[in-house]
């Protein structure tokens, strides 16, 4: 039985999860949860025993000295709550922690008790995947869900996903068995440049975030880390006229895709968004990360070890220009 005590009732919650590991390219998902709790300064109340779920020569505990006193950190999944204020307060529930090595199922249902003890409203999972993505472009971010009805109302893509999947996946249809409203946030990482931390993917999930729920995110220095991470994309490719061609393509193939999208529907929502970031005091900054390429940018050269088009570590074969699809429904 799941107890609660020292948690105040909450406000219109939403739970916003992500896990390290397979799901978590770039680790751009885990670190926008991160960035939420440290923005507001969020309060543990309660973690999930890393004995049922870990195992320890995978994900190994670490020891620190606190004032000569040895201690060990264990590998677990931490929950913490967040108060929002303004004019539509809300409270958030972040899960963070490291995909589970074991006892997948009982990893889900020990969360969904949770939300349900909370009284959650829908559940957010973040992740972030490989794929044929110009670093040089907006960070495409997809927003699926297995409930078709949720699809219509959210504006969102219903998941025609087969094949391996992680505990994003496993997580999302777990909710939507318990009918607990369920939405996978998925951004695309450059499979040539996969070294965390990638703050511009990061910062396009809370983007995309903010729009699904209706919440304004304090960015704090995020925005100019992801503008510094560009720039040392940058700096450090410009060289390589082979690399510099393969993103050319990447580039071209993208804008080519992506043209039929420059309705003035499309163009209205991102001016709108443009107008609450300007209005909310943070200027044309984020925008600029949204909207304006650079066309000389070039990447290093992509690792041997995935080819392009895969998805997280490999997954998902995709001979289109863009990124692959989301891994995120799997079979129970």
């Amino acid at each position: 039985m799941i107890e609660l005590e020292g948690v105040p009732e909450l406000v219109d919650p939403v739970m916003v999860a992500a896990f390290e590991g397979w799901n978590d390219a770039g680790d751009a998902a885990s670190a926008a949860v991160a960035h939420l709790d440290k923005e507001w300064k969020g309060e543990v109340f309660a973690a999930l025993d890393a004995e049922d779920y870990y195992d320890f020569q995978v994900n190994r505990p670490t020891v620190w000295l606190d004032g000569g006193v040895r201690k060990i950190t264990w590998p677990t999944t931490r929950l913490s709550v967040v108060r929002v204020g303004g004019d539509k307060p809300r409270d958030l529930v972040l899960v963070r922690g490291i995909e589970p090595s074991m006892r997948w199922r009982s990893f889900c249902n020990e969360i969904l008790g949770f939300a349900h003890e909370l009284g959650v409203e829908l559940v957010v999972i973040m992740g972030a995947l490989l794929g044929d993505t110009p670093h040089t472009r907006p960070v495409p971010v997809s927003g699926v869900t297995s409930d078709p009805d949720l699809a219509r109302t959210m504006d969102l893509e219903e998941t025609k996903y087969e094949g391996p999947t992680g505990i994003v996946g496993i997580l999302q249809e777990a909710c939507t068995h318990a009918g607990v409203p369920a939405v996978s946030l998925w951004a695309a990482v450059p499979h040539y440049v996969s070294q965390p931390p990638n703050p511009k993917a990061t910062l396009a999930l809370l983007n995309r975030l903010e729009d699904l729920i209706d919440l304004r995110i304090p960015l704090g220095e995020l925005t100019e880390d992801a503008r510094a991470w560009q720039v040392g994309v940058d700096q450090l490719a410009a060289e390589d006229s082979e690399v510099a061609e393969y993103v050319q393509s990447l580039e071209e193939a993208r804008d080519t895709a992506e043209l039929p999208e420059a309705s003035g529907e499309a163009i209205a929502r991102e001016f709108e968004r443009y107008l609450r970031r300007r209005d909310g005091g943070d200027g044309a900054g984020a925008a600029y990360l949204r909207d304006a390429p650079s066309d000389r940018t070039r990447p290093p050269k992509p690792k041997p070890t995935q080819r392009p088009g895969q998805g997280p570590d490999g997954e998902g074969d995709n001979e289109d220009s863009g990124p692959p699809g989301p891994p995120d429904s799997s079979d129970d």
